[in-house]
């Protein structure tokens, strides 16, 4: 038998947040306790600290961590990546992305519970306070719908300020992350008219933190994240999730000290009232499921005060609760981990032969050639230099295939400073003598103090040679 064919009453036949009508639940989940709540709470606030300190921590002057996308400059790790590093910075996403992939095929969403932001802010900032403000969640559900009054004023007004404030250090944080720890501080200490566009964008942000964590709540993991409706590709009956041992539990009775004859199961519905998503954990793996482990405490502590043994909801795989398997390597893990290893090798490689100055030099598009005086050829070429180191650079360009000279179009120094970007255009002549075919294959190479930087190879034009 079944888990539909035990309790169809209860079983998932539709969205826990949302009413027969197409209306939304609100959820007033217990406020969890027990030794992984401590644990994940631990751990919430280390991540908490790094989040909001990690912007701040400079290597040699550059953040550790940078995502500008409007400058499309990103530095990881104190690495910097440039627009010509792009596919550096792909192929580091994309490691990750097969990396969350590979872990969620052994552990399941151990993410979502432990390290999401999301799940971090909700349950253990937001949430919080909202207990603080407002009490257990029988005192929330008697406040959210008796009248308005000064203690219902004062109580969610309070929430909201309090959560209006914390949305705003966020959201500055995360502009941190974008623009730089400087360039916030230059928008926070300067007159707001000169940093209109930032100042802006610090509303934007708070409104969006204060709309996700007041209202969306839950609907972030259920409905927009789309991490969760991967599940159905990514695990199988050997990942390790949070999950009920209905072996061990069913039939469900309530507690009797004498007479029981049923499984462990107490119906107690523990497990459910304190899930923040409103799930029924008993019903197998769900969607909404984000494996935080607030019924695996909520159901050790119930299972402690009848004096049976803790683990009826725990960590475990669905094989092992069928059968007491441990996990095992499969081939679907090994292909997923020499995937990943292959691309870690591919972007240790990049890494390693990535050029820290890059030349890139073109004729101007529409130019072919001009004819000068004295038989002179000359051709039109643009240049960027991309400097990406943190020390300025002094460079000439030299050139190998054909006899003639360089004349810049502009500065005569030529200096690029570091971390940036130098363009220019320039002229190469050449006596008309000197070149024997429409077509000549050119190396422009880059110096600096007498030492080849890089180089690049491009075609000179010339007219034709009529016999």
């Amino acid at each position: 038998m079944n888990d539909l064919e035990k309790h169809p009453d209860t079983f998932r036949d539709k969205v826990s947040t949302i009413d027969k009508e197409g209306k939304r639940v609100w959820l007033y989940p217990h406020k969890p306790a027990g030794l992984l709540y401590k644990y994940r709470s631990y751990v919430s606030y280390f991540l908490l600290l790094l989040l909001f300190g990690l912007p701040y921590v400079k290597v040699e002057g550059d953040p550790l961590f940078l995502f500008n996308i409007i400058e499309r400059k990103f530095i990881l790790f104190g690495l910097v990546f440039w627009p010509q590093d792009f596919f550096l910075f792909g192929l580091a996403m994309l490691c990750f992305m097969v990396f969350i992939v590979l872990f969620t095929a052994v552990f399941g969403r151990l993410w979502c519970g432990w390290a999401c932001p999301q799940t971090i802010f909700m349950e253990m900032v937001f949430r919080k306070i909202e207990y603080w403000f407002e009490g257990n969640s029988t005192q929330q559900k008697k406040l959210s719908h008796q009248d308005w009054n000064r203690e219902k004023i004062l109580k969610r007004g309070g929430k909201y300020i309090v959560f209006f404030l914390i949305s705003f250090f966020i959201a500055n944080t995360f502009l941190a992350y974008i623009i730089g720890s400087d360039e916030l501080f230059k928008i926070i200490s300067e007159p707001i008219d000169q940093h209109i566009g930032g100042f802006i964008s610090i509303l934007v942000f708070t409104a969006v933190f204060f709309f996700v964590f007041s209202y969306l709540r839950e609907q972030v993991c259920i409905v927009v994240c789309p991490y969760g409706r991967l599940q159905g590709v990514l695990l199988d009956q050997r990942s390790i999730i949070v999950t009920y041992d209905q072996v061990r539990g069913e039939p469900r009775e309530k507690f009797k000290k004498v007479g029981r004859d049923a499984g462990d199961c107490i119906d107690c519905h523990h497990c459910v009232d304190v899930c923040p998503t409103g799930i029924d954990i008993r019903n197998g793996t769900q969607l909404e499921c984000i494996n935080c482990t607030a019924c695996i405490d909520a159901c050790n502590h119930m299972m402690e005060k009848v004096g049976f043994d803790k683990g009826l909801i725990r960590y475990d795989s669905e094989l092992g609760v069928r059968t007491g398997e441990k996990l095992k390597i499969t081939p679907r893990i090994i292909g997923y981990a020499a995937v990943l290893l292959v691309l870690l090798s591919g972007l240790s490689f990049g890494l390693a032969s990535r050029s820290d100055i890059e030349l890139t030099l073109l004729r101007t598009p529409g130019m072919v050639y001009q004819k000068l005086d004295n038989g002179r050829i000359s051709n039109l070429y643009n240049y960027k230099i991309v400097n990406k180191t943190r020390n300025d650079m002094s460079y000439t360009i030299e050139v190998e295939g054909a006899e003639g000279n360089i004349q810049y179009i502009g500065e005569s120094e030529k200096l690029i400073k570091g971390q940036s970007i130098s363009e220019g255009e320039l002229f190469f002549i050449v006596e008309a003598d000197h070149i024997t075919a429409r077509k000549t294959e050119l190396k422009f190479k880059l110096m600096s103090d007498g030492k080849l930087v890089d180089e690049m190879s491009t075609k000179f034009i010339a007219p034709s040679k009529r016999k």
